[in-house]
């Protein structure tokens, strides 16, 4: 059968597929939504029928409570399910726990939504797992061919050279908990201390049976002292911290903008670069490519003439 051109449109509640009557990750309260992972940019609160991972739903009730939704269809990983005629399996995305790319079949077509996606290992989560489908609506946050991330053990390496305690800026979800296995794998040395907000989903992680090494939560006290402590902070924290002294500074992220000094980077991305999108062209093997959550238009100069590249926003 041929591709729907209006398979998924983009409205004021995010990405819906009108033939099965559901949102992909919306970005308002739906009546339902299937949600590729738990990060708030793509899991909001309010929704009646959620459809997600064990995981999933664990940091969305940690998060939201009472209001993270009136249901919760739990689905594992290459289980297929249907809403309204369209069949939807999930498939390990690699990006954080409980993550998942969405295919969906309708009419004898596939089409693979990848959601946040990276190929980079991590020893916190399930690894990408790879499908065909016709079409490929990929992220494309660092689809630029100026943008290649590097090897994150390397890195995680740097952190040995430096020897005054690290006040350590991360997202608390995801790339925390990866954080403090890459340290105690690679640095292991150093002591991890945790801000407090961040210590109940590392219990998540663990009740999941991740191993995520040696962490205590934070005390002022030992901060006191130097003892080559790494201390994990949310972005709130770390920018409050603007005056901290006796500390190195540094953010973990793919973003050059949030490298905080001169002297040392920490370039620690959980999402693709442009060789792991050329990479997913190549093991999805679509006919057609359709991006979001970026700018699609250097896949569209590079994949034009063989592939047919639809920017979706």
């Amino acid at each position: 059968m041929s591709i729907l051109n209006d398979f998924i449109a983009i409205n004021a509640n995010g990405i819906y597929c009108k033939y099965g009557d559901f949102y992909l990750d919306p970005q308002q309260p739906v009546q339902t939504a299937v949600i590729s992972h738990a990060h708030a940019d793509h899991a909001v609160s309010g929704n009646k029928d959620v459809y997600c991972t064990r995981p999933t739903r664990e940091f969305m009730h940690l998060r939201y409570h009472r209001s993270a939704a009136q249901v919760f269809n739990i689905v594992g990983y290459n289980q297929p399910f249907t809403i309204k005629g369209v069949t939807i399996t999930f498939v390990s995305a690699g990006h954080m726990l409980g993550s998942a790319m969405v295919l969906m079949e309708y009419e004898g077509s596939s089409y693979l939504y990848t959601g946040d996606y990276k190929i980079q290992p991590d020893a916190t989560c399930d690894p990408i797992e790879w499908v065909n489908a016709d079409v490929l609506i990929t992220e494309s946050t660092f689809a630029d061919p100026k943008i290649i991330h590097p090897d994150p053990v390397e890195e995680i390496k740097k952190l040995n050279g430096i020897k005054s305690n690290i006040l350590l800026g991360a997202y608390g979800l995801g790339k925390s908990q990866r954080l403090i296995r890459m340290i105690n794998d690679h640095a292991p040395q150093k002591k991890v201390l945790v801000h407090h907000k961040i210590m109940p989903i590392n219990q998540i992680y663990e009740q999941a049976g991740i191993k995520l090494g040696k962490h205590q939560m934070y005390g002022r006290k030992l901060m006191k002292v130097q003892d080559e402590f790494i201390y994990i902070v949310p972005p709130f924290t770390f920018n409050s911290y603007i005056k901290a002294t006796g500390v190195k500074r540094l953010f973990a992220s793919g973003w050059k903008n949030l490298q905080v000094n001169k002297e040392d980077t920490l370039f620690i991305s959980d999402h693709v670069d442009w060789n792991d999108i050329l990479e997913a062209v190549k093991r999805v093997n679509p006919k057609q490519v359709w991006t979001l959550h970026g700018n699609g238009y250097h896949l569209k100069a590079h994949l034009g003439k063989d592939i047919l590249v639809k920017l979706l926003n």
